[in-house]
């Protein structure tokens, strides 16, 4: 899944600079710079994977999780994939986001592209499941109270498609965090060596990417909290 930044321990207070003022994707301008109090508690508010949420149609399976070097391939396959995207759901595709690590210049990542796609309604699984299986997505995740998020999956190459409704809070966390990272290179290097180490535990035996992501969050959130306070939403 995308770097996950839901599951982990509280903030780690940390010596790293903020530096200056970061700068901001002008499609969430309009959220982050004037929030409204709910708007300001839905981004910076950290949840935890609800497994009694979580409606699996394909059970999770171990892997060997790889961390790879920055690969310049990565935002042409985002292309390709986005095209597909376009190409199956036309105008309901709302937009089309490349996210995750794969999504920052010179960062580590496992090497799957992570994707948001915005449809009208993610809840209205009828306006795009379908055509995203014909277009060889497979359906994996439902979770109905998490921002009624639902991920599809492609092996070649290899994606995580995330649906989300218009502004969802998550959607916005992905983009601001991409945004900081591509950014802010200590806060970069801090997260590669956080997932090296997270990696480390299933080398030699396969564990679920859920674990992985657990093992990471508490750096995660630390970073996500810096980012948070530079833009003033805390």
């Amino acid at each position: 899944m995308v770097d996950d930044v839901r599951d982990g321990s509280a903030h780690h207070a940390s010596g790293v600079d903020p530096g200056p003022a970061p700068s901001l994707d002008p499609g969430l301008a309009h959220i982050v710079d004037r929030p409204t109090g709910a708007d300001r508690e839905r981004i910076t508010a950290h949840s935890d994977f609800d497994p009694d949420d979580a409606e699996w149609m394909r059970p999770a399976r171990p892997e060997h999780v790889v961390i790879a070097e920055p690969d310049p391939a990565w935002p042409e396959r985002f292309a390709a994939l986005r095209t597909r995207i376009r190409d199956a759901l036309g105008d309901a595709a709302q937009s089309i986001e490349h996210v995750g690590s794969t999504s920052v210049p010179g960062m580590s990542a496992k090497p799957i592209i992570d994707i948001d796609l915005t449809v009208a309604d993610s809840a209205d699984e009828a306006a795009y499941a379908e055509r995203l299986q014909a277009a060889g997505f497979v359906f994996v995740l439902r979770e109905r109270r998490w921002h009624e998020h639902r991920l599809f999956t492609a092996d070649e190459p290899r994606a995580n498609i995330h649906v989300w409704s218009p502004h969802s809070p998550e959607a916005v966390r992905h983009r601001m965090l991409r945004d900081w990272l591509t950014e802010h290179a200590d806060d970069r290097e801090l997260y590669a060596a956080a997932k090296r180490e997270a990696a480390a535990p299933t080398a030699d035996a396969p564990g679920l990417v859920q674990a992985y992501n657990q093992r990471k969050e508490p750096v995660i959130r630390e970073i996500l909290d810096r980012m948070f306070r530079a833009h003033g939403l805390l």
